[in-house]
């Protein structure tokens, strides 16, 4: 019995449903004993999902420092300690443990997302145990149990349904399918995917109508929910491709300055000088080789892209994912309420005599119902469009409200599309009033149809009003309702004909017909064959998002594919991906269902699933492995998502996005980025904002860089030639701390510059620095190694204290970095295509570098801390002129590069 029980529920929605209950040892009448539930829970435990335990706080702090930048700055941060320098000490080790603190809240995104999961199960169950029926946690529902369920309630444990009437459930958030489920109690083929087990229901989903009773035939872990779970757990986030390349700059950064430093060492050594000394000067060298503001701007040009992004509505969970979207190369996105509104509209109405469209979107009351030429209809001048919509409103048992100042539902969203549609001919509001119901026929899977029985004081009769099916309605009809209200012969092939047209278009299409009966009459489902009157077809579908096509369009000018990846059916999704601009030119091979996925070889897989543009009736299994073939194939992929299937495929890709006003919390919580109007159009700005944030960090690293290598250079020189250090160790520290935070950090406010969105996304494969800003980045330090040597000379040849020429030379690095700094702020362009005022925020560090300067050259305390000197006119026009001459370099070479590409 053990073995059975733990079995998941792919075996129990193909046996009988006595079976199952034998395999299970449990009653269809009196359920479980006491003694027996008991039992069970001890054994298999509670119905919530395992947590997995966390790592540790130590454990977590030192994962964020194991990075070799990080251990860089470790290292420079004891150095100037043991150099007598406790405040540039404190200044490193500050930057240190403000990226530890960041990445250690960062972990707890995926601890989040489990508890979710396991949040979404701990409702109340109704079982019945010893005969008698009663509440209990959901957490004490066990294997074997029979659970009583009715519409409203939220399912505590994957059910193999017994006895039923009349339910659906609603599984979108499982599987996907924007329609309710409508269920039976019928064994099924044991290759039957979730989507299509009539016979099951599902921990986490909603009952949206009828009643039933079923037996938990898997609790806790074992529930297709606990499989999510599992699939969630699995799929490891992955390193963006901002944290890729920085970790890869980095580690060539470490090896670059620890041979720059062993060099220093040797060279000294080899000249006779002392050891301890060579050792000392080699540290120096690193100390002022290492970027010590990259690791904030990193932080701060994310933090800054993140409130960008929620001003443009989209909430940035984690800092990388700001960067991600601008390397986005594929978008794979959910359908229903991300491309469309999850909300069912009828769109078309075929009557016998005439074709309607009815405008407005979703369960708001706006919109009309027009003719061909586009009209308002006139419901009083065609008998069976009216009747067409009262039947649709009158049989019906959904309503239509608001909340927060939103349409809502109570209900089926077919029956809810139905009473808007009516509403906007001005039918639905009083149409029970006028025709208040006496009985009721409710839709069954066998029958495929609802009849509701009405009173019709007015004309002294009762109604027949039907809706349902069209292949199952129209044999119930002798004739057909004429636009005068006579009776006419019925054409079913003409019936069948356009409904077969709205189906290609995917939409779905129910029949309405109507009977007048005597005031006494009964509703009687035997006497309904060849008595009713066929008034029309109303077609819905759940309509695309307004913006989704403008959208598409412009990921797809940007360069990015996006794939639609949906449980719903193949048809639905072709229609919705070919209005909104997905499928522009039709391919085979550009729609595939989960059924052509299994039958995929392996070797075609990653192929097949590149090429393809729509992807139908797809486990959350299978979304997951889409995403890890796009992977492989080097995309960089971006998963939208509302509901709990998603999670996988959302942690596992490049970048989560959550919709936050319709999605499952276990969405939002495996999501990087949630989006709080739920609408796919907001992607675009989110992408445009993404590549921004990578452009200001790339200039920032060329910016910085050269002044790095630049004083590391300048100290391997002056061991090589022995001569007396240009710039003291402390005085590097200087440069490098002032002019990260009063300069280089202004780049991270840097607008985006213009046609960013028209430019194809990065190659993932390209490195963070391009072969022509190695060149600069090179070019540039030798400038500044050969003009601080020249200038240093030319003082002390002049006569100048060692102060006095240190500090000139100090100086210079920055007078140079100063011009460099509006070079940076486009990398390919000349700096008036940006503007000179468009980022204030340079000018101001610009005029606050320069005091800086000023102090450190004239205050007395200053002088006495870093071994400066007040300097002459002579020597500052010195100093702007050789800047002037770098910065025209650096010109001269952006120019004819931009010419050349």
């Amino acid at each position: 019995m053990a073995e059975t029980l733990t079995e998941r529920t792919s075996d129990h929605h193909g046996l009988a449903a006595h079976e199952v209950l034998l395999l299970l040892e449990s009653d269809p009448v009196d359920g479980l004993s006491e003694a027996e539930a008991e039992s069970r829970l001890r054994r298999y435990g509670h119905n919530v999902l395992p947590a997995a335990k966390p790592d540790g706080p130590l454990v977590r702090v030192l994962r964020q420092l194991n990075s070799p930048l990080v251990l860089i700055l470790m290292v420079a941060g004891v150095v100037t300690a043991a150099l007598g320098e406790p405040v540039d000490s404190s200044v490193i080790f500050g930057v240190v443990l403000l990226n530890t603190v960041v990445g250690y809240l960062q972990e707890t995104k995926a601890q989040a997302a489990l508890d979710a999961l396991r949040g979404m199960v701990r409702t109340e169950a109704r079982v019945v145990r010893e005969g008698r029926s009663y509440r209990v946690p959901s957490e004490d529902v066990v294997p074997g149990d029979l659970v009583l369920v009715e519409a409203g309630d939220k399912v505590p444990a994957d059910l193999r349904l017994i006895r039923l009437s009349e339910l659906r459930a609603d599984e979108s958030a499982l599987t996907g399918e924007s329609q309710p489920a409508v269920k039976d109690e019928v064994a099924l083929p044991v290759e039957t995917p979730v989507a299509d087990r009539r016979n099951m229901l599902y921990a986490g989903t909603l009952l949206t109508s009828g009643s039933g009773a079923g037996v938990v035939a898997a609790s806790g872990a074992e529930t297709e929910l606990g499989e999510i779970h599992r699939l969630v757990g699995a799929a490891e986030p992955l390193a963006t491709p901002l944290t890729r390349k920085i970790a890869r700059f980095s580690r060539i950064l470490t090896v670059v300055i620890l041979a720059l430093a062993a060099v220093t060492f040797a060279v000294g050594v080899v000249r006779g000088e002392r050891a301890v000394e060579m050792f000392t000067a080699a540290i120096a060298l690193a100390v002022g080789a290492i970027p010590e503001g990259l690791p904030a701007a990193v932080t701060i040009t994310l933090a800054i892209g993140v409130a960008r992004m929620a001003r443009r509505r989209a909430v940035v969970r984690r800092l990388p994912a700001v960067e991600t979207l601008g390397s986005t190369t594929v978008i794979c996105t959910d359908k229903t309420g991300t491309l469309t509104e999850n909300q069912m509209t009828v769109r078309q109405l075929w009557i016998p005599s005439a074709r309607y469209e009815a405008t407005g979107s979703g369960y708001a009351p706006e919109g009309h119902i027009v003719d061909r030429q586009g009209r308002p209809a006139d419901v009083t001048a065609d008998e069976a469009l009216r009747w067409c919509l009262l039947a649709g409103a009158g049989c019906n048992d959904a309503s239509v409200g608001t909340k927060d100042g939103r349409p809502t539902i109570v209900g089926d969203p077919t029956e809810a599309a139905m009473l808007v549609v009516a509403g906007k001919a001005g039918l639905a509001a009083d149409v029970l009033s006028a025709l208040p119901r006496m009985d009721t026929l409710p839709f069954s899977s066998e029958r495929q149809y609802m009849a509701t029985l009405h009173a019709d004081p007015v004309a002294r009769r009762r109604v027949v009003l039907v809706k349902g099916a069209v292949e199952r309605v129209l044999p119930l009809c002798r004739a057909q309702m004429g636009a005068d209200g006579t009776t006419r012969p019925l054409d079913p092939d003409a019936a069948l004909h356009a409904a077969d047209g709205l189906a290609a278009e995917g939409l779905r299409v129910l029949a309405t017909a109507v009977q007048f009966v005597a005031e006494d009459a009964d509703l009687d489902e035997s006497a309904l064959g060849g008595t009713l009157l066929f008034c029309g077809l109303q077609a819905m579908l759940d309509p695309p998002r307004p913006a989704a096509a403008d959208a598409v369009a412009a990921c797809h000018a940007a360069g990015i594919a996006v794939k639609m990846i949906t449980g719903d059916h193949a048809k639905t999704a072709t229609a919705i991906a070919g209005a909104i601009g997905l499928l522009p030119g039709r391919h085979p091979g550009d729609v595939l269902t989960g059924a052509d996925l299994r039958e995929l070889p392996d070797a075609d897989y990653p192929d097949a699933v590149d090429r393809a543009a729509v992807f139908a009736r797809v486990s959350p299994e299978q979304k997951l492995r889409l995403v890890e073939a796009l992977q492989a194939r080097g995309r960089v992929v971006a998963m939208t998502g509302d509901g709990v299937n998603d999670a996988p495929a959302l942690r596992q890709a490049d970048i989560g996005i959550a919709m936050g006003a319709g999605g499952t919390e276990v969405a939002k919580e495996a999501a990087d980025m949630v989006l709080t109007d739920d609408d796919f159009g907001t992607i675009e700005g989110a992408v445009e904002e993404g590549r921004g944030v990578f452009d200001n960090l790339s200039k920032f690293i060329v910016w910085t860089l050269p002044t790095n290598m630049g004083e590391g250079l300048v100290i391997l020189v002056a061991i090589a030639l022995g001569s007396a250090l240009p710039i003291l160790p402390t005085q590097i520290l200087w440069i490098n701390m002032t002019t990260a935070v009063l300069l280089g950090l202004t780049l991270a406010f840097e607008p985006k510059e213009p046609g960013i969105m028209h430019r194809p996304p990065r190659d993932p494969a390209r490195p963070l620095l391009t072969r022509a800003l190695v060149i600069r980045i090179l070019m540039l330090s030798v400038l500044m190694v050969a003009a601080t040597w020249w200038l240093f000379e030319w003082e002390l040849g002049g006569g100048a204290s060692l102060a006095e020429a240190r500090t000139a030379a100090v100086n210079l690095f920055v007078g140079i970095e100063v011009l460099y700094l509006f070079s940076c702020r486009t990398l390919d362009a000349p700096v008036r295509r940006v503007g000179l005022l468009s980022n204030r925020w340079v000018l101001g560090g610009v005029a606050l570098q320069v005091l800086a300067q000023a102090a450190l050259t004239y205050l007395p305390a200053l002088n006495s801390a870093f071994g400066t000197a007040p300097l002459g006119l002579r020597t500052w026009l010195f100093i702007a002129a050789l800047s002037v001459a770098a910065w025209t370099i650096v010109a001269l070479d952006k120019r004819l590069r931009h010419r050349i590409v």
